[in-house]
């Protein structure tokens, strides 16, 4: 139940964000909103404020704002307030404006996290987790040692240490140890094992089994927001790149997940803290941002490509290449749910 509560939570504030965009330039804009939705289908509950009715719908896995004059085929009361009828500049805003909010949601959500305080792995050479059964337990290496030398050489951060252990897989090291105030020595030995980056592409290694110490860093408002848009950023751009590999092959399409993953992960991650919830809701905006953000028929994406070409050939595309268009991109996005609802089924059960 709190796992559901999480998800609930989450997912209703992230649509709310995204509707949001679409809401606030469209009034600002001057186009008549006439519904505010969150969710779709049977509404729960609704209210009208002024000329706009907003409600809660029965299915949380969406929203919609609902203006006068979407259908250009559509006989409205007062034309001037017709999306349509508005400038091609005027109707791009508004779509982007969704996507839009997502990213600066994010942004601001990291920001908090910064200032709250984010957990990150130590880049010096201590020791933190230690795995069951690997050769750094099997010596007594402890969580908080310091790891100063290996062989002779000097180690002063975390990748210079892990770069000499992966090189020498099968080989006896002899490290320098410190613990507390005492110096001591340890030989082990790094077991060889196959690992895989984020392409699929495996290399054998040395392992010793231990994980870097993790450490909490809080930072100031500014440097916060400065920090909350580098890891947005950084972010997307991933995002991006794994998108075009999945499209070309290079990562499995396995890893694309769905409403389930994003209801199990918000529970996981809200029993972890402030911190970490608020995280992953960045991480599941940007994620949002960008899948509207495709040029699919019936997304942002694919109205936005709709109206990128009406300005490139001075004119909207016919309403019946549109309407073919929208059918073509539903398609696509039922198939694209029912692949990520199969990949959750599938990770939930191999668990």
């Amino acid at each position: 139940m709190e796992t559901l509560i999480a998800a609930v939570i989450l997912l209703g504030i992230l649509i709310f964000v995204h509707e949001l965009g679409h809401f606030l330039v469209a009034k600002r804009t001057g186009v008549k909103v006439e519904k505010f939705s969150l969710g779709f289908g049977t509404k729960i509950l609704s209210k009208k404020i002024g000329e706009t009715e907003y409600l809660l719908s029965a299915i949380p896995l969406g929203g919609y704002v609902k203006m006068i004059g979407e259908d250009p085929n559509e006989e409205v009361a007062e034309p001037e307030r017709s999306f349509s009828n508005k400038s091609v500049w005027v109707r791009l805003s508004i779509v982007i404006a969704g996507p839009l909010f997502n990213i600066l949601f994010a942004i601001l959500m990291l920001s908090m996290v910064f200032m709250a305080g984010v957990r990150i792995p130590s880049d010096k050479a201590l020791v933190g987790k230690i795995k069951e059964g690997y050769p750094a337990q099997k010596v007594g290496l402890r969580a908080g040692d310091a790891i100063l030398q290996i062989d002779g050489v000097k180690v002063a951060t975390w990748v210079e240490m892990a770069d000499i252990i992966h090189e020498a897989p099968g080989r006896e090291l002899n490290l320098q140890v410190k613990r507390g105030d005492q110096l001591f020595p340890i030989t082990i030995t790094p077991v060889p094992e196959v690992i895989k980056n984020l392409l699929g592409k495996e290399k054998n290694v040395g392992l010793i089994g231990i994980q870097p110490k993790m450490v909490t860093e809080r930072y100031g408002p500014i440097k916060s927001v400065y920090f909350g848009f580098v890891k947005t950023w950084e972010i997307t751009y991933i995002t991006f790149w794994a998108i075009h590999k999945m499209i070309i092959g290079q990562i499995s399409t396995k890893n694309l997940g769905g409403p389930i993953l994003i209801v199990q992960k918000a529970g996981e991650f809200a029993s972890e803290g402030f911190s970490a919830y608020v995280g992953f809701a960045a991480i599941i905006s940007i994620n949002l941002g960008i899948l509207n953000l495709l040029p699919i028929p019936i997304l942002d994406g694919g109205h936005i490509l709709f109206f990128l070409m009406e300005i490139i050939f001075r004119k909207p595309l016919s309403l019946k290449i549109r309407e073919r268009a929208q059918q073509v991109g539903l398609f696509m996005l039922i198939t694209l749910m029912v692949f990520a609802f199969f990949n959750d089924f599938l990770m939930f059960f191999e668990q």
